[in-house]
């Protein structure tokens, strides 16, 4: 009779695998750093133009660390991350363009 069992390149299935705290804890303190950051200039910078561009530029790193990190997108393919960053960007140039154009309708009166 044949011998139906499997060798999986020394490895027992049975085991789980020990957690990456480290990372974890990484992850965690950077975002919250930024947090930190953006919470302190919401109270230090008067309100404008410049303090709001630096809110959405801070805001978009986090958002593309968390979706790096917890999506796992960092460890794709790169042409994957491309198709998924360009469109984004054109859609960010898009918002851009439409606030700029839309609030100097009120320019023209």
């Amino acid at each position: 009779m044949a011998d139906n069992t499997h060798h999986h390149s020394g490895h027992n299935t049975n085991e789980i695998p020990a957690a990456n705290t480290g990372k974890i804890w990484r992850t965690f303190w950077i975002l919250a750093g930024i947090t930190a950051i953006e919470f302190t200039l919401a109270y230090v910078m008067k309100a404008g133009g410049f303090r709001t561009s630096l809110f959405v530029i801070m805001t978009l790193v986090k958002a593309f660390y968390i979706v790096g990190e917890f999506m796992h997108l960092k460890h794709e393919v790169k042409s994957l991350i491309w198709a998924i960053v360009v469109p984004i960007i054109f859609i960010i140039w898009l918002l851009l363009a439409l606030m700029l154009e839309g609030g100097s309708i009120f320019q023209l009166r």
